[in-house]
Parts: structure tokens; C-alpha cells; sequence
């Protein structure tokens, strides 16, 4: 069973775009498009901020929802979200937006309409950091980090 999170749409576009929607039963996250009326430019090594027309009302603090970067975009485009991940706490009811950054040389022009993200929801869990002089465990790998154990 699918669990229920309330949407609105805050840009009538998005229902001429489509809602977002899983592809496949094992689709991880939905595709967001680019809710917009006109091309927008990213040039080379720059961001810009694409409007969704989504709001989600996740109203769990245990959940949130990420925005990711869609591999075929990526991957033939160099255009990806721009902080590598957005996160939407589930106290935000404001519209979705993605940065995205375009890592190549060329412009990218944002189609309205073109897919630009995915939206996956996933559990949160919130800590107490309990400042300490020193960890109470010990471990193999210690403060070893950024390729310690090698290559290969």
C-alpha cells in the first residue's frame, strides 16, 4: 500500500505537463518537469532555479522528500541538480524548485515540460549530539578517511 502525501499543484502548467507520477512499479522517485511557459538558458558552469508547480504537505517530521538529479540528464547533458541534493523537511508547504547546474560548456535550454529531477521520499531520523571528550568505542578504521584503504 502506498502511503498518502497531499500535493497542490501552484501552477496550472503542471497539469498540462502531467503530475508526477512513478514510471514503473519499481520506479524509486518521480520524475519533476520544468514548470515554466518559456525555454529557460543555463549557461555553461551556471545555475538557475526551474519552477515545478508542485507544493507537497508531507506533515510526517519521520519523512522527507529529496530532489535528485536525473542520470540520463547527467550523464548527456553535464545538467544535474546543483547542490547534489535538495531536501524538502516536512514542514515546508512552498512550491518545489530545483537548482540545477549546467556543468558543461555549452548553453542547456530547459524545455517547459522536460523532465529535470526526481522526488524520492525517505525516512529521517533526528538526534541529540552529545558533545564528548573522546568516543567511548574504538574502531579498525579510527579517523582514517578519503581513500585510506587505497584504489585498489
Amino acid at each position: 500500500m502506498k502511503r498518502q502525501i497531499e500535493a497542490r499543484v501552484v501552477n496550472p502548467l503542471l497539469e498540462k505537463y502531467g503530475i508526477p507520477a512513478y514510471k514503473t512499479e519499481g520506479s524509486a522517485g518521480m520524475d519533476l518537469v520544468a514548470c515554466i511557459d518559456t525555454p529557460v538558458v543555463i549557461a555553461g558552469g551556471k545555475n538557475k532555479l526551474i519552477a515545478t508547480g508542485l507544493a507537497v504537505n508531507i506533515q510526517d517530521p519521520g519523512l522527507m522528500a529529496v530532489v535528485a538529479s536525473r542520470s540520463g540528464l547527467c550523464l548527456n547533458k553535464q545538467v544535474r541538480v546543483g547542490q547534489g541534493m535538495g531536501i524538502i523537511d516536512a514542514d515546508y508547504h512552498g512550491e518545489i524548485g530545483v537548482i540545477l547546474h549546467n556543468d558543461g560548456l555549452a548553453d542547456y535550454i530547459v524545455q517547459p515540460g522536460e523532465r529535470i529531477a526526481q522526488l524520492l521520499f525517505m525516512p529521517v531520523v533526528q538526534v541529540a549530539l552529545k558533545l564528548v571528550a573522546e568516543f567511548s568505542t574504538i574502531t579498525d578504521r579510527g579517523e582514517g578517511g578519503f581513500g585510506h584503504t587505497g584504489s585498489h
